[in-house]
């Protein structure tokens, strides 16, 4: 399934998909494995790789599903074992990889564990993280600004308070305790064992606490994930890691240890730049991040992205840059979600195709393996009536029929509406339409994955000078990379007299670019 001289994730092209919102085979209005199975087809068609898969497990969805109920389990909704395993034996016989979210900082307050760790004299109490004192760890940062104001919330059956980093309802294990350590990987062999090509840890950097500190990224997680990579080494070769952590690349590079910890990890702070650059016809910001990324160990990878299931978080960028990019992204306060913007990449550019295709060049160029966002694609909008990041998660658009084509269920019952929009609702945007149109988003995004040479996964870069702050130059092993980020014609000196691919020229070692115009330059 892939070149065996390097890692398969290192060349990969993921997709991210939220099941529920995807295909819907037995018309009960919510998306299911059954469904993702059907559409495999069309991933291999887009040159997809790898997908990404959004929790399945049995949730009370309050948030996504990232509120666990059950590590063991499927929701009902989206199907059994036996599909989620004829999905990975289907996608493996296309050549499709498939990850999925393990969620291993908390779960849902109505996960078996936390309803019997509530009961006084429980032998699970200590399986999360109490207190009468709501003061401790008082160091440690509330993360949704916007919804809570403390990290701690009083239980009335336990009579203590619970520590959670995220919703109230999402309460933290204790990674003190071995049997939480052990149950979590234990949960693990179980997913890994049906033929998982790996996990996605979500919100790793918090799993201990310690008083005096921010409890993120303490020693004790490293000690725990070296762990749990040792595990997978020994019994699931192959199988990646992949640290959600949105962190400061000096933090974030802990994550790869020596190479015995995450085998990925997911560069957030060079995201916001690019949206950055586009908005103020720049790309020194981008250049100097990139500049600043440290070295990786060998074997690892970092994961790149535009957009996802979540907000695009402005968390590591300056008050200034959060500012700007708030004016020029997010001028309604309901685009806004905890510290970053709930939009989707084309409503995002005002739907501009050549915005959006340069964003996505850029995006498959850059050092890592990229991750594509179900329906960017093909330029799907979003809805920003609908509540925290659903408005981000709507079904998915097959066909010009006002349902879509991703249901057959009464539009009332479907899990989420689709977008109505009239610039992005499906009569305008879907994949049936676009397939057929050579010179659609679809077709473009297709043709640069095609194109796109593997040696911008595994070879090194340079950031070059192109002369003007205006254009992102960088080196790419043989290739060169040049993207103009302003709405300006521009000349500029860095190319090769090789073409590749873009939509500029090149004469000698002089590369001419249109308005937010790109080109990958190297040996054909």
């Amino acid at each position: 399934m892939s070149d065996d001289s390097e890692p398969w994730y290192r060349t990969a092209v993921f997709y991210e998909v939220a099941v529920h919102s995807y295909a819907d085979s037995n018309g009960d209005g919510i998306g299911d494995l059954q469904g993702l199975t059907e559409r495999l087809a069309y991933l291999e068609w887009l040159g997809i790789t790898a997908i990404w898969i959004l929790p399945i497990f049995p949730s009370p969805m309050r948030d996504g599903g990232y509120d666990v109920s059950d590590y063991l389990g499927i929701r009902p909704e989206f199907g059994d074992f036996d599909d989620f395993r004829t999905l990975i034996e289907q996608a493996h016989r296309r050549g499709i990889r498939v990850i999925t979210d393990f969620i291993v900082n908390h779960t849902s307050n109505q996960h078996p564990w936390f309803q019997e760790a509530r009961l006084p004299g429980s032998r699970k109490r200590d399986w999360y993280v109490w207190t009468d004192d709501p003061s401790t760890y008082s160091e440690a940062r509330v993360i949704f600004v916007d919804t809570h104001t403390s990290n701690w919330a009083w239980d009335e059956v336990a009579g203590q308070y619970y520590w959670h980093r995220f919703f109230d309802h999402q309460p933290d294990l204790n990674y003190d305790n071995p049997a939480v350590r052990d149950a979590i990987a234990d949960a693990m062999r179980f997913w890994l064992d049906m033929g998982l090509d790996g996990l996605r840890l979500d919100a790793v950097p918090y799993l201990f606490e310690r008083e005096g500190t921010n409890c993120e990224n303490l020693p004790e997680t490293h000690a725990y994930l070296k762990e749990i990579r040792s595990m997978i080494d020994d019994e699931y070769p192959g199988v990646v890691l992949l640290a959600e952590a949105n962190q400061r690349p000096e933090d974030l590079l802990a994550y790869f240890g020596d190479g015995d910890e995450c085998h990925m990890a997911f560069n957030f702070p060079i995201m916001p730049l690019l949206f950055l650059a586009v908005a103020s016809d720049d790309a020194t910001v981008v250049a100097k991040e990139l500049a600043a990324t440290p070295d990786i160990p060998r074997g690892c990878q970092w994961s790149v992205f535009l957009r996802n299931h979540d907000e695009l978080t402005l968390e590591m960028v300056t008050s200034t840059q959060r500012a700007a990019l708030y004016d020029a992204y997010a001028p309604d306060p309901a685009m806004r979600k905890n510290v970053g913007i709930r939009r989707r990449l084309a409503p995002l550019l005002n739907g501009d195709r050549r915005k959006i295709e340069l964003l996505h060049a850029v995006l498959l160029s850059l050092p890592g393996s990229p991750v594509m966002y179900y329906g960017d694609e093909i330029g799907m909008g979003d809805d920003i009536v609908l509540p925290d990041r659903d408005g981000v998660r709507t079904p998915m658009q097959w066909n010009p029929t006002p349902s879509a084509g991703w249901s057959d269920a009464d539009p009332t019952h479907f899990y989420l509406p689709v977008v109505s929009d009239d610039a992005y609702g499906p009569n305008r945007v879907n994949v049936h339409d676009e397939r057929a149109d050579e010179h659609s988003l679809l077709s473009a995004v297709r043709n640069l994955i095609a194109m796109r040479p593997p040696a911008f996964g595994t070879a090194a870069f340079k950031v070059l000078n192109p002369g003007d702050p205006r254009v992102l130059a960088i080196a790419r092993g043989e290739f060169t990379v040049a993207a103009n980020f302003s709405s300006a014609p521009l000349t500029v000196r860095c190319g090769t007299d090789s073409y590749v691919a873009g939509n500029g020229t090149i004469k000698g070692n002089s590369v001419s670019l249109p308005p937010y115009g790109w080109l990958w330059m190297g040996p054909a």
